[in-house]
């Protein structure tokens, strides 16, 4: 199960009824907060969520209002007596960007660790989240831009009968189960190969913000269960301004979803000027159906599918 909550759905700058976009993502008791604009703080306490138990920060890049929160967020972090070291992953440039950032922020009870991007696509594990992968891939913005998409692979069913006729004691089971390779009291090396069917569907989460439709896209977000994607202008008009800015319209996220065959899609990072989205849903649930409008504080559970 991953716990996914969309925090705010602003683009450009929080207005009093919308906090700027980040995703808070939870699995296995670890924490991914993906960018951390001015404000991501009070929209977390508005869920009751704590920046304390964030282990990772992944940004898709640098403009204010994905990064100009994290000085305080640091901070708090601190203040909460952290010591673990926190990860960041973001694209060239990391590290610079963020010591500048902590001219306000420079002792902190706790490390720093830095994950630059220097892919087109780039994928890691993290420490502490099994069968569990994040993707970043490269969009189309005015300045250096990543979608992520976090996999969660799920293993096949144990095979009691395998285990049991390949003379496995019970005490390996287990171990076997979670993925481990064991060695026997007899020395033989037993794999979870031997007593695990084959690999069932796992989770697919994608969220990508600030560019223009990409190939990449469609690419990394197939087959995902959610995906998130920016939608910064619902009207008609706009669409040569969202080629202008690299942004994209409803109906542009819609032709991804429906292309990539998403199962749901969430609308983010609206224009400040887009006063109400749901004006705009009709025309776009027409391209893609499953379509929501997403608000602040939107959250769900993904969950497997038996």
């Amino acid at each position: 199960m991953i716990d996914v909550c969309l925090l705010g759905t602003g683009g450009m700058m929080p207005l009093p009824n919308r906090f700027l976009t980040s995703l808070y993502v939870r699995y296995n008791g670890k924490c991914i907060l993906i960018d951390c604009g001015e404000a991501t703080q009070i929209a977390m306490k508005k869920k009751g969520l704590s920046a304390k138990p964030i282990d990772v920060i992944c940004f898709t890049h640098y403009h204010a209002d994905h990064i100009s929160g994290l000085p305080g967020m640091l901070l708090t972090m601190g203040n909460a007596e952290r010591t673990e070291p926190l990860l960041m992953v973001g694209p060239k440039g990391l590290e610079r960007v963020v010591n500048s950032l902590r001219v306000i922020a420079p002792e902190l009870p706790f490390e720093i660790l830095y994950k630059e991007l220097t892919e087109d696509e780039m994928s890691f594990d993290i420490e502490g989240m099994p069968f569990f992968t994040v993707t970043a891939f490269k969009v189309n913005h005015n300045i250096t831009c990543y979608g992520y998409t976090m996999s969660l692979k799920r293993q096949g069913k144990f095979d009691v009968e395998a285990a049991t006729a390949a003379g496995i004691d019970r005490r390996f089971w287990n171990s076997l189960q979670k993925g481990e390779t064991v060695t026997a009291d007899d020395g033989r090396i037993l794999t979870p190969d031997m007593v695990l069917g084959a690999e069932r569907k796992g989770i697919k989460l994608t969220y990508c913000t600030d560019t223009r439709p990409t190939d990449s896209i469609v690419r990394n977000a197939a087959d995902s269960d959610l995906f998130i994607c920016e939608g910064m202008y619902g009207e008609k008009d706009k669409q040569q301004k969202a080629r202008e800015n690299k942004h994209m319209t409803f109906y542009e996220a819609a032709r991804l979803a429906r292309d990539a065959g998403v199962k749901e899609m969430w609308l983010t990072h609206y224009s400040p000027s887009l006063v109400n989205p749901k004006e705009f849903m009709p025309e776009t649930k027409s391209i893609f159906a499953n379509t929501i409008a997403a608000k602040d504080g939107r959250n769900v559970e993904l969950r497997f599918e038996d």
